[in-house]
């Protein structure tokens, strides 16, 4: 970054409430780019976390060292507040007028029953906007409704669509909606955030797991403008697929556009397939006929083949190698930090600014790390922090 460059969000204050994937991915993205992010962390919650997960059983110096190689929790500072005490205001009221965003994931009229709901922070800071994500939304038939990722994809339609067993759905292994509701939780709060600078006043910003899901609707919908029902996963294709090479390493090809469908029939040496792309009937045998050139040479041959023909194929990676793949590395999406003194990957976000790149350089801090700080910055006398402590309202650092 350019010394004379201030970060995109720089001044942007923002109350993290969040606990699960989808809020600390939306308030990491922010702090990637300049914003202020204080974790408002419940001490019961980081039991809860922390037992479930099983790091109530780590030392001390482990447990420091799984929030600093957190990639979501970097450049964010942590406060251990009991939300639900009664002294709990005197520290979040003047945070809140402070801040220009406030993010929460609990269940729809939660904080309200705790006093920290839309309406009782617009009358603290009427600029602030409030992020709320939830798994369904503020209203709605299914506002109550308790549920996760698989869920979201369920209720959608989109979970249908998983596998390639016709006879029954899978579960995808990786946290689609929840990552999906965290993305749309940044533009929400940018549109809003754009809003209040143009001299409007705050607003909630109400996403959930479930509608988040809705461009891949919308993406669907969109192909089938005669309202035709939208294929399922059991439709088949042969343009698109994975295969396995002799080594056993497998291959991904998505070939749909004829003419990278002949590109790769001319690559196996099948230019009889040119013209049977869409020849559904003959899939089986085409599919079989394959398997058998693809399963004659390593994965690696192919690949320096299909590249010559400009096929569109990649080897399925692991997450290893993942992690050390070229491309990412030449790009930044992930390089090597020193962290708790060992040397791990850091993954960048998506978005490459050429004038006020993201910042990757500060380490998540254990829960509580900041508690005396802002405190302090807030004004608070020692004596009041010690009271505080003593009576639970704050919580001391969470090694």
């Amino acid at each position: 970054m350019r010394p004379d460059a201030e970060p995109p969000l720089a001044g942007m204050m923002v109350l993290d409430f969040s606990r699960f994937l989808p809020g600390q991915l939306c308030t990491s993205i922010l702090a990637d780019f300049g914003a202020r992010i204080i974790r408002i962390e419940n001490p019961r919650d980081i039991a809860k976390v922390s037992a479930a997960l099983g790091w109530d059983r780590l030392d001390p110096d482990e447990r420091q060292r799984i929030r600093a190689v957190d990639s979501l929790s970097r450049h964010k500072q942590s406060i251990v507040l009991d939300i639900g005490h009664p002294d709990a205001a005197e520290i979040l009221h003047p945070l809140i007028r402070r801040a220009s965003v406030l993010v929460e994931d609990y269940r729809p009229g939660t904080l309200e029953k705790l006093g920290w709901g839309p309406d009782s922070v617009t009358r603290l800071n009427d600029h602030i906007n409030y992020c709320s994500l939830s798994f369904a939304g503020q209203d709605g038939p299914y506002r109550d409704k308790p549920g996760h990722d698989q869920i979201a994809l369920a209720l959608t339609g989109l979970l249908a669509r998983v596998g390639d067993d016709p006879d029954k759905p899978s579960l995808p292994n990786i946290p689609l909606a929840d990552i999906a509701c965290g993305l749309q939780g940044v533009i929400g709060i940018l549109l809003a955030h754009m809003a209040t600078l143009h001299g409007g006043r705050g607003q909630q910003v109400d996403v959930s797991i479930t509608e988040s899901l809705m461009p891949f609707l919308a993406w669907l919908l969109s192909r089938q403008a005669t309202g035709a029902r939208v294929a399922g996963r059991d439709t088949p294709r042969i343009d698109v697929g994975i295969w396995r090479a002799s080594d056993g390493a497998f291959l991904c090809l998505t070939n749909m556009e004829p003419r990278f469908w002949e590109r790769f029939c001319r690559a196996i040496e099948r230019p009889d397939f040119i013209h049977r792309q869409y020849d559904a009937e003959g899939y089986a045998e085409m599919r079989a006929a394959i398997e058998k050139i693809i399963g004659t040479r390593p994965g690696a041959d192919w690949l320096r083949k299909f590249q010559e023909h400009d096929v569109q194929a990649a080897p399925v990676n692991d997450f290893q190698d993942a992690l050390s793949d070229p491309h990412l590395r030449a790009r930044g999406m992930i390089a090597d930090r020193k962290v708790a003194n060992r040397l791990i990957p850091v993954i960048a976000p998506g978005v490459r600014l050429s004038r006020t790149p993201a910042r990757l350089d500060h380490p998540g801090e254990p829960p509580g790390t900041s508690t005396q700080a802002i405190l302090d910055e807030l004004g608070l006398a020692q004596e009041r922090v010690r009271a505080l402590r003593e009576n639970g309202c704050i919580g001391s650092i969470q090694r």
